[in-house]
């Protein structure tokens, strides 16, 4: 078992930056990699970024990848998330996710294994 518990959303104003954080503890993932999705309000949970277990590498969805930064401290079991130049277009709950078992494409919440709960940003104009 796994449990990741987000942390560092808040409401922001248009422009602003967040730094979002996601703690392993239980199983921690540290070998495994993790990942950043967001779930607007009527909107399908999207993916935005993800990371191996070494830190070296990273992907991003291409609309994201300009402002949002993915990163870890696999010795603090922890991943970020740096958001710049939010929108309010940004404004969602934002999970972090972890894939074990799972060998399916990444860039889709069926493929992973463990969730959040979420941590709610909202961005103001």
């Amino acid at each position: 078992q796994v449990q990741l518990v987000e942390s560092g959303g808040r409401m922001v104003q248009a422009g602003g930056s967040l730094r979002l954080s996601c703690a392993a503890s239980g199983r921690t993932p540290t070998r495994y990699p993790m990942f950043w999705f967001r779930q607007a309000p009527g909107k399908e949970r999207e993916f935005i970024a993800g990371i191996d277990w070494s830190g070296t590498t990273k992907n991003y969805a291409g609309s994201m990848k300009a402002r949002f930064t993915i990163s870890r401290d696999s010795g603090e079991n922890a991943v970020y998330l740096q958001m710049n130049s939010l929108e309010p277009e940004d404004t969602a709950v934002y999970y972090c996710a972890v894939q074990l078992y799972n060998s399916g494409d990444y860039k889709l919440p069926r493929s992973m294994d463990y969730w959040g709960e979420g941590t709610l940003v909202t961005v103001v104009s």
